[in-house]
């Protein structure tokens, strides 16, 4: 080739455009041999394509036009959870408002804290949350993540994490580890106030025994009744239980605070 293209990519690229236009990969290869490739099409009429295969080239530039722009009104409007305070008023945001239920969700981050996307994985009643740490697993491995900020909200108003929350932060902590995935806080939500794990210094260190998909006793069916800290279910037995690993998120009393990434 007449310019010095990485023969490897200069290839996928001429692949990449032959099955998006229709235009044949030899007469794509012999025109690149003397010319400039991106000629194809910043200036298709060059390789005389048909009306069909011109179509598709404007087609594809209009959707590469428009990505890059999207890419860089993007770049200028990315999140970054970089501290518990701006994690803290992040999920507030989401969840504060949210009064007939508990809602666990999940902020996966880049290498820079970047928000790639935020899921719900579980919506629960006024007392109770169910999550299935696999669903999480398979939305970080989605996102190609590099660190997780858990969140959920408590709908009576207590902020104390409950047993149950630091089980599965410990659970997810220790799933993730061998991923070199950091779940690196779990921001717990009431009315306007949050809480935040990591500054309290409750967020586990992994350990290998906390690997588990086992099913964990969850709350029996029965009704929730409101008490003075909060909301508590009774539990089933473990055999009463199948299918993925389960957690019960309870609420207890208050306390907020912020941490540094």
């Amino acid at each position: 080739m007449k310019k010095k293209y990485d023969e490897a990519y200069a290839s996928n690229f001429i692949k990449g455009l032959t099955r998006l236009t229709g235009i044949s990969e030899n007469k794509l290869k012999k025109y690149a041999a003397e010319n400039n490739l991106f000629n194809v099409l910043e200036h298709p009429n060059i390789i005389e394509p048909n009306k069909q295969q011109l179509e598709k080239i404007h087609v594809l530039n209009e959707f590469i036009s428009t990505y890059k722009l999207l890419k860089l009104q993007e770049k200028e409007n990315k999140i970054v959870l970089n501290a518990s305070t701006v994690a803290g008023e992040y999920f507030v945001s989401l969840l504060g408002g949210i009064k007939d239920k508990e809602k666990f969700m999940a902020a996966f981050l880049d290498s820079g804290n970047n928000i790639i996307e935020t899921r719900t994985l579980s919506e629960g009643s006024i007392g109770e949350a169910v999550v299935y740490p696999r669903m999480v697993l398979k939305a970080a491995l989605d996102c190609d993540c590099k660190s997780i900020i858990l969140a959920h909200n408590h709908p009576g108003g207590s902020l104390n994490p409950s047993i149950q929350d630091r089980d599965i932060t410990e659970k997810l902590v220790s799933i993730f580890a061998p991923l070199q995935i950091s779940v690196i806080d779990h921001i717990i939500v009431a009315n306007i106030n949050y809480y935040s794990m990591a500054e309290k210094g409750n967020i586990p260190l992994p350990s290998p025994k906390s690997i588990s998909y086992d099913a964990v006793p969850l709350s029996d069916g029965k009704t929730v009744r409101e008490e003075t800290m909060g909301y508590n279910a009774d539990t089933l037995d473990k055999d009463d239980l199948e299918m993925d690993s389960m957690y019960f998120f309870e609420q207890d009393s208050e306390e907020e605070e912020e941490w540094e990434i």
